[in-house]
């Protein structure tokens, strides 16, 4: 009898073992969602949104863009976290969904060891800017005035815990100055104000401020990426400016939950550089100052952990909050 049971079992989980593999293969069969954790209309969803329409070109079915938005990103990212893993619900992330928000406060899932992650999707740079009543020409003249008013001068960020956040508190471990974070609900906030003069400085992303730079608005003094962004080629990088090695932005990424077979995950994988080497998707990334990264999903997975290493160490060095 025992025997009898012990070879039912092992035929249902060969069966079972064969009806997965089946479905990666034929994989997908059906509409796939695509979940972004923040509100439609931003930097995040516009960058979603193409994304979906390439992959749905690529798999041959309909890849469907839900907004999960709240909690600091991690209200889509634990439903991504808890769904199927068969391919079918995927995460667009961030550092807020996968590293900064279950590093600051209690959320239920792991924000690296529930995921599978397929590649990054691309990275849209920091951008540091002040108002014109500053009368600032560089970040040297920047920082000379930031050392001599410590805690005087304040900052725009999108939010606590937010990549302009972080990049603003590197800045200020990194050049040994002090300023004041004044945290908003989004850019689209931060930047009423600093075009008004209320706050005078701001570190946000490019791709919602640019326009503002190229109308005269606010003076952009450095760029925190490798290298000079088309759309403003006379706004010099960090490490051009003098501050060396300081590169910030918001990256995202393409995750499925935990245990997704490897042959989804690969499917996935390959139809996401297939998107990212299209002239539409590129175009429309150009748009947005976003950086597109062609790593492996070994890579990914260390390009993770790495975010996650540095933000801890900053975190431990410089004593900043992610959470009011």
């Amino acid at each position: 009898m025992k025997l009898s049971n012990c070879l039912c079992a092992l035929l249902m989980i060969q069966g079972l073992s064969t009806t997965v593999h089946a479905q990666a293969v034929n994989y997908p069969s059906k509409p796939v969602v695509l979940v972004n954790p923040y509100a439609v209309g931003g930097p995040t969803d516009l960058l979603g949104r193409t994304l979906a329409k390439g992959l749905t070109e690529q798999l041959g079915q309909q890849v469907l863009v839900e907004n999960r938005a709240g909690g600091g990103a991690s209200i889509g990212a634990a439903y991504v976290a808890k769904a199927a893993p068969d391919g079918y619900t995927l995460l667009l992330g961030t550092s807020a969904a996968h590293v900064v928000t279950p590093m600051a406060t209690s959320v239920p899932y792991n924000g690296i060891k529930s995921f599978e992650f397929i590649g990054i999707v691309g990275s849209v740079p920091n951008i540091l800017t002040v108002h014109n009543s500053m009368k600032l020409e560089t970040l040297n003249d920047f920082l000379a005035l930031a050392k001599s008013q410590p805690g005087k001068l304040s900052y725009a960020s999108a939010g606590m815990g937010s990549s302009p956040h972080i990049g603003a508190e590197l800045l200020k471990f990194r050049a040994g100055i002090d300023l004041m974070h004044i945290p908003y609900r989004g850019a689209a906030p931060a930047i009423t104000d600093l075009v008004a003069g209320t706050v005078p400085v701001g570190m946000l992303n490019i791709s919602v401020v640019q326009n503002h730079i190229k109308s005269g608005s606010l003076k952009a003094l450095a760029y925190a990426s490798t290298k000079r962004s088309p759309s403003l080629p006379n706004v010099p990088t960090f490490a051009e400016a003098g501050l060396p090695n300081f590169v910030s932005g918001s990256w995202y990424s393409l995750a499925a939950p935990a245990n997704t077979p490897t042959a989804v995950l690969d499917r996935l994988a390959k139809a996401l550089a297939s998107v990212q080497a299209s002239p539409e998707f590129q175009a429309a990334a150009a748009q947005q100052n976003a950086e597109i990264y062609s790593l492996s999903r070994a890579e990914t997975l260390r390009f993770l952990q790495d975010d996650y290493k540095t933000m801890q160490d900053l975190i431990k060095t410089t004593g900043m909050k992610l959470l009011d």
